[in-house]
C-alpha cells in the first residue's frame, strides 16, 4: 500500500516520481525504513533517472525491481524515491531539474552524487537506511561527504535488475546507513548471510594518500592508529606505479563509452536538455573512438591483475574515500571538475578492479565528515562490513 511522500524539509525525496511500500510484516528488516534512489523501478510506477525528459519518455514499470523486493520481503517499509544526479553521469549531488538535497552534516556545501538523496536521507535521519547505486563512486563520495556508512559491493555481487544503467561493467548496488551494525544487517539481506573471512595485513595506500594531501592525511589519523590496533601496522604501498590520475583515464574512457552506447540513440533522439557538467560528458562520451576504448579495456585488465595481486590472502587497502570535504553548494564548474578530477583518482579503483569498498565516517575537516576506505578482494564484501562493524565498537 502506497504512503504519502515524507516529511521532508531536506529535498532528499523525489516528488515527481513518488512510490512507497509496506515490507512484509516480518523479517530481518522489519520496523526499519528505506529509501530507494530513483533508478529502481517500482511496479505500477515510473521511473525518473533524475531527467524529466526520461520520465517522460518511459512508461511504469511491470515489475519491482529484485533488490527493492529483497528489502520489502525482509520486513522494511519503502518510505520514497530519493533524488539522483541527471542520467547518475555525475559526483556532484546537484540536479538542474530538482534540486539538491541538503547535507545536513556539512551545511552549505553540496551532499554528493549520484546517491545524493539517499544520502541525504540517511544523514538526516529521515530513514534508517537507503540504496544507492555506484558507478564511478556515487555511493562512496556521498556517504563521505554527508558523514555516513557507505558500502560498493563486489561487481555484479547484488542484482541490478530493474535498475537504470549508466556503464554495466562499473555499475554497482550500494547502500547507506548511520551505524555499521545496521550497513551489515542490510548487507546480510543483499549478499546473502556468509561467514566474515579474516582480513590479512593492512596495505596503506601511499599514492592515495599523497593525492588527498596532508589535511586529509591529518584527520584519518587517529582513525588508522584505530585500525591498526586491530589488524597490526600498515605496510605502505604504491597502488598505481604509472600514476592513480592515469587509472582515472582508463576509468573515464570506457565508462563514457558504456554510457554513450548504453544511452547514446535516446539523447539522439530525445534531445534531453541536460544540465551543466552531465552535458559536457555526454557530448564527450559521443567522441570517443573505438581504438582508444579497446586500448582502455586491455589496460583495465592489467589493473585487475595488480589489485589481485596486492590483495592476495586477504590483504586490505587502507586510503582516503575522497581528497577533502564536501565542495561548497555553487562551486563554480571549474572547481568541481578540478575536484572531481582528484577524487576519481582515488574512486577508481575499485571500480576498475570490480572490487567492494566501504567508506567510513572516521575523520572532520573543519567540522566536515570525511571518510576513510578499505578495500577488499572481489568477494570480501562481508569481510568488510563486519570491520567496519567491529571497529565502530572498539572505538
Amino acid at each position: 500500500m502506497n504512503r504519502d511522500i515524507p516529511n521532508d524539509a531536506l529535498g532528499a525525496f523525489c516528488r515527481h516520481t513518488h512510490a512507497a511500500e509496506n515490507g512484509a510484516a516480518s523479517g530481518p528488516l522489519a520496523g526499519l525504513t528505506f529509501g530507494a534512489k530513483d533508478i529502481y523501478d517500482i511496479a505500477g510506477h515510473r521511473t525518473g533517472f533524475g531527467s524529466p525528459e526520461w520520465l517522460e519518455t518511459h512508461g511504469p514499470a511491470a515489475h519491482t525491481a529484485p533488490t527493492v523486493q529483497a528489502l520489502l520481503d525482509a520486513g522494511a517499509d519503502l518510505l520514497g524515491r530519493t533524488q539522483t544526479d541527471e542520467l547518475t553521469y555525475s559526483l556532484n549531488g546537484e540536479n538542474a531539474h530538482y534540486g539538491t538535497p541538503v547535507n545536513v552534516n556539512a551545511p552549505g556545501r553540496i551532499p554528493g552524487g549520484s546517491s545524493s538523496g539517499s544520502a541525504a536521507a540517511v544523514a538526516g535521519g529521515l530513514v534508517d537506511f537507503a540504496l544507492g547505486s555506484d558507478t564511478g563512486g556515487s555511493v562512496r563520495a556521498p556517504a563521505s561527504f554527508c558523514g555516513i556508512y557507505g558500502m560498493r559491493p563486489t561487481h555484479g555481487r547484488v542484482s541490478l535488475t530493474g535498475a537504470c544503467p549508466l556503464a554495466a561493467s562499473f555499475d554497482t548496488c550500494g547502500w547507506f546507513a548511520r551505524d555499521p551494525a545496521l550497513l551489515e544487517k542490510v548487507g546480510h539481506v543483499l549478499l546473502g548471510a556468509s561467514a566474515a573471512a579474516k582480513p590479512g595485513k593492512l596495505l596503506l595506500a601511499e599514492d592515495a594518500f599523497g593525492i588527498a594531501g596532508s589535511a586529509v592525511t591529518a584527520a584519518l589519523r587517529p582513525a588508522m592508529e584505530r585500525i591498526q590496533v586491530l589488524l597490526g601496522k600498515a605496510q605502505p604501498v604504491t597502488v598505481s606505479e604509472e600514476g592513480l590520475p592515469q587509472w582515472f583515464q582508463v576509468f573515464r574512457v570506457l565508462q563514457g563509452a558504456e554510457a554513450w552506447a548504453q544511452h547514446g540513440e535516446w539523447v539522439t533522439r530525445v534531445k534531453p536538455r541536460l544540465g551543466p557538467g552531465v552535458k559536457e560528458r555526454v557530448e564527450w562520451a559521443a567522441t570517443l573512438a573505438a581504438p582508444d576504448v579497446d586500448a582502455a579495456k586491455q589496460k583495465r585488465e592489467q589493473i585487475a591483475r595488480r589489485m589481485d595481486e596486492l590483495l592476495a590472502a586477504d590483504a586490505l587497502l587502507v586510503l582516503p574515500t575522497l581528497p577533502g570535504i564536501a565542495p561548497r553548494l555553487n562551486t563554480p564548474s571549474a572547481e568541481l571538475d578540478d575536484f572531481r578530477a582528484f577524487a576519481m583518482s582515488l574512486l577508481c579503483i575499485a571500480g576498475l578492479a570490480r572490487l567492494p569498498q566501504v567508506s567510513l565516517p572516521l575523520g572532520r575537516i573543519d567540522g566536515c565528515p570525511v571518510g576513510l576506505s578499505l578495500v577488499a578482494r572481489r568477494g570480501g564484501d562481508t569481510m568488510l562490513l563486519a570491520l567496519a562493524r567491529t571497529l565502530a565498537a572498539a572505538g
